[in-house]
C-alpha cells in the first residue's frame, strides 16, 4: 500500500469514529469520549485535511455540523443555518484569530475591534421562530441546514415566551440559544443521566410533552437566524433587547476588546466556574457589530466572525463541601473530597480524591476551601491546588481520624526498604473482622477479575450488606431469594436472573478464586504463582496446618512482603471458617499446566481499552494457555497491543512509536485460529 492509500485509509477510519461520536452524542444522547477527546478527534482530522489537500469529503467536521435530526421526531429546513464555531485554546490561537479578521477586512494593525464575549452553556441548542409576536416552532440544530420540530416540548419550558406584545419585536424571527439544566436540578436526576446535558438532551426529545413537562428546563437566548424586521446594528445591543423581550440571557456577558483583556475575562470566568448554577465549557467571542459581521461571512460551516475559547479539557474549578474517609479492602484510610459538582472535560465530578494524610498536611486542604480540580484520561479526579486567598477567616485545619470506626486504632507501617513510614495510614489488617474491610472485600470478592457474578456490582453488595443478606463470601451462595424478590426494584424475574448467574460461578479457577480472597499484596499474577505451586484448593487450605510458610519463599515472585500478608491471612480463624464453609459450597478447579510450546511462545501481550463479550481475565487466560505472556506497560519487550473500546490514546502512540504491532479483538482470535 502506497503512502497515499495509507493516507486515505487513515482518514477514513477517523471520519467513521468522527461520526460514530456524532450519532451517539446528539442522536443516542449517549457520549463515547469527553469533550476533549471529541475536539482532539477534530483537530486530527483538519490537520490531516490541511497537509493532503486531495482528501475531500462531504463528512469533514469542516463541512458537518452536529447529526441528522432522529427519526422520532418531524424535521424541517432551517431558514438560516445553524452554525458551529471554531475552537481557540490558547492566547495565540486567539491572536491569529484576530489577524485573520484584520487581514480579511483589510485594516491596519492596531484597528480596534469589540467582541461581545458569552459564556458557552453546556446544553442543547434550539431556534424559535416568532411569527407576529406568537411562537409558532421550535426547531433542535439537527445536521444545522434540517432540524427536529420540538415545538411540543419547548412549549413546557417557562423561560420561552409565548408571546410577545412589545412593538419594536421584529414581524418574524428564530430566536436562537441553549436549553440546558441547572446542576442543583440535576442532583435529583444524577441517577438517570450522566451529566445534565444528557439530562437536557433526553429530557428536550420526549415523545410525550407531559415527560418534558416534568424536567425544570432551562432556556438562554443568545443569536438568532431569520430576522424582518429587527431593528438592531450590534450583538450586545441585541442581548439587551432580548431582555427586554423577555428572554433570559447570560449573566456573565461583556463587551470586551483587545486579546489580553479578553484573556483576563476568560481567567476571570473560569475561577468563577464552581460558583455557577449551570456548567459552562468556554467563552464565545463574536465581532460585535453586525456590518463586520456581514462582511466577514462564514468559511465552510463556521462564521469567520466567531470563536469558541475552551475551558481546559482537565481542570477545574470548585469548593470542598465535606471530607469522607473511605477505607479500603486492605484497610487503607483513603480521603476523599466531596465537591461541588464541576464538568471537566465534559464528564460531571462530585468526588475527589486527596491521597493520603500525608497530602492533605502538605497542601494544608480544608473543608470549604476553594480548589483546582484535575481529570485526565482515566485517572481518578485529584485536588491539585488551593485558592488560599478565598478561605474564610473562621476556617479550620482538617484532622485525620487516628482510629477505624469499627473502633481500631490506625497505623503507619515502617517501611524496611525506605527506612521511613508509610504516608498511607490503614485500619490494621483485619480482614472480616473490620465491618468497613469487609464490605470491600466482598466487592472485591465478586469483581471482574475474581467471581465476576452478573448483576452482583457494587452497589447491590451495598445493598445486600445493609439488609444483613450478605456480611460473608459464603453468604453469597446461600442468599435468601424468596426475601431478595419482595425488595424494591426487584421482582420474581429478577432474583432468578440473580440466582442463575450465581449458581453459574460456583465453578471458579483456582487462580481467581486466590485472588478473590482480596489478601493484601496478592494480585492477579501472584494468584498464578501460588495456583501452579499449590495445583489444589486443598494443599491451599493445609497451609495453616502445615505452617510451614517460609516454602513460599521457593516461588519465584513471591517475596517477604508477600509472605507475611499469606501468613496474616491463614493466621486468622475466621478466614479459614470462610475456606471451609466456600469448600462445601464450590467446585474450585485445579491448576492447569501451562504449556511451553504453545502458539503463542516467545510472544508478549497487552491489553487496553473494553473487549467485546469477554474480559481481560479470560484473554489473560487464552494467551497463558497458548505460551504467551502478558505485560503491563509498553516497552520494546512487548510483542502485541491489543485494543478494544476506548482505549488508552498514550498507549498506542507508545506503540506506534516503538513500531509495536497494534491488533483489535478480532484479530488477535485469528492469531489463536478462533472466530470471534
Amino acid at each position: 500500500m502506497n503512502k497515499k492509500s495509507t493516507i486515505k485509509l487513515i482518514y477514513k477510519k477517523k471520519l467513521d469514529l468522527f461520526q460514530k461520536y456524532n450519532k451517539f452524542y446528539f442522536d443516542k444522547n449517549q457520549p463515547l469520549v469527553s469533550d476533549s477527546e471529541y475536539d482532539e478527534l477534530k483537530k486530527e482530522i483538519y490537520l490531516i485535511e490541511k497537509n493532503n489537500i486531495f482528501l475531500k469529503s462531504k463528512n469533514s467536521p469542516l463541512k458537518t455540523v452536529g447529526h441528522k435530526p432522529s427519526k422520532n421526531f418531524k424535521k424541517a429546513n432551517h431558514k438560516v443555518r445553524m452554525l458551529s464555531l471554531a475552537n481557540a485554546f490558547s492566547e495565540e490561537d486567539l491572536i491569529n484569530f484576530e489577524k485573520k479578521i484584520t487581514n480579511f477586512l483589510s485594516k491596519k494593525e492596531g484597528f480596534k475591534i469589540s467582541y461581545s464575549a458569552e459564556p458557552k452553556i453546556d446544553g442543547i441548542s434550539a431556534s424559535l421562530t416568532y411569527k407576529n409576536g406568537n411562537f409558532v416552532r421550535g426547531l433542535s440544530r439537527g445536521d444545522g441546514k434540517e432540524g427536529e420540530d420540538i415545538t411540543e416540548n419547548l412549549n413546557t419550558i417557562k423561560d420561552i415566551p409565548k408571546k410577545i406584545s412589545l412593538k419594536d419585536f421584529p414581524k418574524e424571527i428564530d430566536i436562537r440559544g441553549e436549553v440546558f439544566i441547572q446542576n442543583s436540578d440535576f442532583e435529583y436526576l444524577k441517577d438517570k443521566f450522566a451529566n445534565p446535558r444528557n439530562a437536557a438532551s433526553g429530557s428536550l426529545r420526549q415523545k410525550n410533552p407531559e415527560d418534558t413537562k416534568k424536567i425544570p428546563l432551562k432556556f438562554i437566548a443568545y443569536t438568532f437566524g431569520f430576522e424582518n424586521g429587527l431593528k438592531v446594528e450590534n450583538q450586545s445591543d441585541y442581548l439587551s433587547q432580548l431582555k427586554i423581550w423577555g428572554f433570559k440571557i447570560n449573566p456573565l456577558n461583556k463587551l470586551i476588546s483587545g486579546v489580553k483583556n479578553l484573556i483576563d475575562n476568560y481567567n476571570d470566568i473560569e475561577k468563577k466556574r464552581a460558583d455557577l448554577d449551570f456548567d459552562i465549557d468556554g467563552i464565545v467571542y463574536k465581532v460585535n457589530d453586525f456590518a463586520l459581521q456581514k462582511r466577514l461571512g462564514n468559511v465552510a460551516n463556521a462564521p469567520r466572525w466567531a470563536v469558541a475559547h475552551k475551558f481546559s479539557s482537565n481542570k477545574a474549578v470548585s469548593q470542598i463541601k465535606d471530607i469522607e474517609i473511605q477505607i479500603g479492602r486492605t484497610g487503607a484510610l483513603t480521603p476523599v473530597a466531596k465537591i461541588k459538582p464541576i464538568n471537566i472535560g465534559g464528564v460531571q465530578v462530585s468526588n475527589a480524591t486527596l491521597h493520603n494524610e500525608d497530602e492533605i498536611i502538605r497542601k494544608d486542604i480544608r473543608i470549604g476551601d476553594t480548589v483546582t480540580v484535575e481529570r485526565a484520561g482515566d485517572v481518578i479526579p485529584h485536588v491539585i491546588s488551593v485558592d488560599v486567598s478565598k478561605r474564610k477567616n473562621n476556617s479550620n485545619k482538617f484532622i485525620f481520624p487516628k482510629k477505624c470506626p469499627c473502633g481500631y486504632n490506625t497505623i503507619k507501617e515502617f517501611n524496611k526498604l525506605t527506612k521511613k513510614f508509610d504516608a498511607v495510614r490503614r485500619c490494621p489488617d483485619r480482614g472480616f473482622e473490620c465491618n468497613r474491610i469487609a464490605k470491600e472485600k466482598l466487592k472485591h470478592f465478586v469483581s471482574k477479575e475474581a467471581f465476576n457474578i452478573d448483576g452482583l456490582g457494587k452497589k447491590i453488595v451495598e445493598k445486600f450488606w445493609e439488609l444483613n443478606l450478605i456480611k460473608l463470601p459464603q453468604d453469597i451462595f446461600k442468599l435468601d431469594y424468596k426475601r431478595i424478590e419482595k425488595l424494591d426494584g426487584w421482582g420474581r424475574l429478577s432474583a432468578d436472573n440473580l440466582r442463575y448467574s450465581v449458581d453459574e460461578k460456583k465453578q471458579i479457577s483456582l487462580e481467581r478464586f486466590i485472588y478473590s480472597l482480596g489478601i493484601r499484596h496478592i494480585g492477579l499474577e501472584n494468584a498464578k504463582l501460588l495456583a501452579r505451586y499449590f495445583g489444589s484448593f486443598h494443599n491451599l487450605k493445609n497451609l495453616s496446618k502445615k505452617n510451614n510458610y517460609n516454602e513460599l519463599l521457593n516461588i519465584d515472585g513471591i517475596g517477604e512482603t508477600q509472605l507475611v500478608s499469606i501468613k496474616n491471612f491463614f493466621s486468622k480463624d475466621i478466614n479459614i471458617k470462610i475456606l471451609n464453609e466456600l469448600d462445601k459450597l464450590l467446585n474450585i478447579q485445579q491448576a492447569k499446566n501451562i504449556s511451553k510450546k504453545g502458539i503463542l511462545r516467545d510472544k508478549s501481550f497487552l491489553v487496553t481499552g473494553k473487549l467485546n463479550n469477554i474480559s481481560r481475565a479470560e484473554v489473560k487466560s487464552l494467551i497463558e494457555e497458548n505460551s504467551g505472556t502478558t505485560v503491563s506497560s509498553v516497552s520494546k519487550k512487548l510483542n502485541y497491543l491489543i485494543i478494544g473500546e476506548k482505549p488508552t490514546k498514550s498507549k498506542i502512540e507508545d506503540a506506534k512509536a516503538l513500531k509495536i504491532k497494534v491488533i483489535n479483538q478480532d484479530e488477535f482470535l485469528k492469531i489463536l485460529n478462533k472466530t470471534s
